[in-house]
């Protein structure tokens, strides 16, 4: 983070060392609990919600966060309570709202809080919340979205302040709400509308009796870029060409000389001033990949210092309260890794789950692909230290059609809970009337959801209510973790290559590749092949004591010489690992590293992507090969063969004990999942490194998630195609010695269903 530009607009607020006064100031939480004395309001206050990476727990119990999106600007203020009473009658406990500055300040000074109507009294809804026993979520911005005018943002800050707009490489200003986020007049802007917005809030937070549990920050943070197809190149917030202008300052604490800049960029720069990002596109050039690369980790460094910018601001007002932030989507959850790091404990990351908002989207309701993108991100925001929350759980959609309907919401929370969710805020609860001129739908914010624009009750509530009262009775799945039986190595740092490794170029793999490969190869084989996977993270050595479960590697051409080191150290405490389709020759700045390739003998491998083959491994014969082989031209000493193409003679697949006692099998094969025969290659590798499955399933359709405390575990089996499914199931939970039956299922279209295990 550029800590100059930080500190020079955090002297716009005049917040000197709020940071660290705000951090002073606290206790623990879960991992922080902000203690501030309580004033003496004459509410009865709600306990403190404590969190950790597990769960949320009220009084050392764990709960289900159940939120519904609640926006007290849209629904008429006689019915605050009534749908208040219907979302605790459905498990709820808590509402979320939006506090959108353009409501609240419609001309530039013009600031309006109160009224009878409801559209502006916030402080009336926050009453109401804390009468009905619930718990809020504040969302003060400064973006809103919820398809409100401007996003959110005043018009007059939008339309008068043209020189706030995010811009592309070429200068040319996005549309008119995309704003630069760390823009020094921006930021002004906002500490203003804090000032007015921040005292109420902090009035209201749990600690000083009020019922707000939680703030978050923005709203979908790089959305309102990334949704324009290029980041942010405001040269004013970006400080192009300036000595303390936030690029050049990234790339001196980046390469310490322009020396080692030019070297790694193969340019001949005279000074980090001169540098300038290069246009995205597709290239095969590694320094340009490099610069490319530069930039996105730039860009979001400087999300990073946006949200220390407004966490800051809020601090300042006393607020105490957890933050929290909504990425925009599974595919995005990787870019907050610095935004985490830099607000520490206090911080809550979860993400938006969407399936279908228009016809645009690529399904109509939860399909398997959607079950796939739930699972591994919610286990990345495990693997972030978070209780996995998801902040915007489909409530309805903000097109009438394609429709979304109960069965198939139905799908998707049970499809969420079964992968892990421990949170979430049905997005929306309820709606009502735009005010006059701020929403840009219609005029009425109904949304399809539970709780009609009226006030009427829609069958989606049924689904809601039963879901949500089986969480309240079952809370001890809560900290129920899911049973596996193999890891699967996740490495952020691929999971954001699409942003800038375009081309694979010289490499024989790129990170982009693999990401895909990952997802819709190996992950989905996994699946429909009865494994039980967890995420592991290779940043972390949390895993690599746990030498009795085999891990899954998925490598591109790039991997960083500390994960490169970590699976040696694995394999040399005598781990199993399961590496495809490539080794590792360069690390993430695309420098030579070739640690794990070293340490297996230094295998040669080459590409066959344009010739034929008949690929054969561990005696599954004639694999549908819709994807890529990497044939073994060098073979490590000792290695056994244990796959080949038929056609061109050359081992594919191979096995070595390596020092240490470790078993390495390596698959040079990529594929998208779409046959039985990848299910039985996979299960035959792994059976090599002597996996042994939590579960059983006779039907590759039919998913499963394993989840136990102690000795009760509930078996979760989803059939999300559109005709029935029938399967025969066992399991393995940890309390049992052997696999017991679950039984013969048959399952309805769109369905989840619970077995519980006795």
């Amino acid at each position: 983070m550029d800590r100059r530009s930080f500190n020079k607009a955090l002297s716009l607020t005049g917040l000197g060392t709020l940071l660290s006064a705000a951090s002073a100031s606290s206790e623990t939480l879960g991992r922080r609990s902000f203690l501030f004395p309580q004033s003496d309001t004459g509410r009865k206050p709600l306990s403190l919600i404590k969190h950790d990476w597990q769960c949320y727990r009220i009084g050392g119990k764990p709960v289900y966060l159940c939120s519904g999106e609640f926006h007290y600007f849209r629904v008429p203020k006689l019915e605050w309570r009534k749908r208040m009473e219907l979302l605790k009658q459905a498990g709820g406990n808590c509402v979320a709202t939006y506090i959108p500055w353009l409501i609240h300040e419609p001309s530039e000074g013009n600031i309006q809080f109160g009224g009878k109507e409801g559209v502006r009294d916030l402080e009336g809804f926050l009453e109401t919340a804390h009468e009905a026993g619930l718990y809020v979520i504040a969302r003060p911005g400064p973006y809103q979205y919820s398809e409100l005018q401007y996003d959110g943002l005043p018009g007059w800050l939008c339309q008068n302040y043209p020189e706030l707009r995010a811009q592309s490489i070429d200068g040319q200003p996005f549309r008119v709400a995309s704003v630069s986020y760390v823009h020094p007049l921006f930021l002004e802007k906002v500490r203003k509308w804090f000032s007015y917005v921040c005292p109420i809030i902090s009035k209201y937070t749990v600690t000083r009796g009020g019922p707000i549990a939680y703030v978050q920050l923005d709203n979908e943070m790089t959305g309102v870029h990334i949704w324009n197809n290029s980041l942010d190149y405001n040269s004013v917030s970006m400080g192009f060409g300036k000595i303390d202008g936030r690029f050049p300052h990234f790339l001196r604490e980046r390469y310490s000389t322009i020396g080692q800049l030019n070297r790694h960029y193969e340019a001949n720069f005279s000074s980090f001033e001169a540098v300038r990002p290069i246009a995205p596109a597709t290239t095969a050039k590694v320094p340009e990949i490099r610069r490319m690369k530069d930039y996105f980790d730039f860009y979001l460094g400087t999300i990073a210092e946006y949200a220390q910018i407004l966490s800051a601001l809020i601090r300042e007002h006393g607020i105490d309260t957890p933050l929290i932030h909504n990425s925009a989507s599974p595919n995005m959850n990787a870019y907050f890794v610095e935004t985490a790091k830099a607000l520490g404990d206090s911080f809550i990351l979860g993400s938006d789950h969407y399936y279908n908002l228009d016809q645009n989207w690529p399904q109509n309701n939860p399909t398997p692909q959607y079950a796939l993108n739930v699972f591994y991100s919610l286990e990345m925001l495990r693997l972030m230290g978070f209780p996995s929350t998801v902040f915007e759980l489909p409530s309805g959609s903000l097109s009438d059609w394609p429709p979304i309907t109960p069965e198939d919401s139905k799908a998707c929370y049970w499809t969420n809970l079964a992968y892990g969710m421990k949170g979430s805020n049905y997005y929306i609860f309820t709606g009502g009337p735009n005010p006059q001129g701020a929403g840009s739908t219609t005029d009425i914010y109904d949304y399809g959801a539970p709780i009609g624009a009226n006030g009427e009750v829609r069958p989606l509530y049924q689904v809601q209510k039963d879901f949500g009262l089986f969480l309240r009775d079952q809370a001890w799945l809560m900290e129920a973790e899911r049973e596996f039986d193999c890891r699967l190595g996740l490495d952020f740092t691929m999971a954001r290559a699409d942003n800038y490794w375009k081309n694979r170029g010289a490499f024989l793999f790129s990170s982009t590749e693999a990401w895909d490969f990952y997802r819709k190869g190996v992950l989905t084989t996994a699946l429909c092949s009865s494994l039980s996977p967890l995420l592991c993270d290779l940043r972390s050595d949390d895993w690599v004591s746990d030498t009795a479960t085999p891990v899954i590697v998925v490598s591109s051409a790039s991997m960083s010489a500390g994960k490169q080191a970590r699976i040696v150290r694995f394999l040399k405490q005598g781990g199993s690992v399961l590496l495809l389709p490539v080794l590792p020759s360069v690390d993430d700045d695309l420098k030579p590293c070739t640690v794990l390739s070293d340490f297996l003998g230094s295998p040669l491998l080459v590409s066959t992507k344009n010739e034929f083959v008949r690929v054969t491994v561990d005696n599954v014969v004639n694999i549908y090969n819709n994807g890529e082989v990497f044939p073994t031209t060098r073979l490590p000493q000792r290695a056994e063969v244990l796959g080949v193409d038929e056609i061109g003679k050359s081992p594919l697949a191979w096995r070595l004990k390596t020092d240490g006692g470790g078993t390495l099998l390596f698959l040079g094969f990529r594929w998208i999942h779409a046959k039985h025969e990848h299910e039985q290659m996979l299960r035959a590798l792994m059976n090599r490194l002597a996996i042994k499955q939590r579960v059983n399933c006779s039907n590759s359709s039919v998913w499963t998630s394993l989840r136990t405390k102690d000795s009760k575990s509930i078996l979760f089996l989803m059939n999300l195609f559109s005709s029935p499914m029938e399967a025969d199931v066992s399991c393995l939970p940890a309390f049992k010695n052997a696999m017991v039956s679950a039984g013969r299922h048959r399952l309805e279209a769109m369905t989840v269903k619970v077995v519980e295990i006795t």
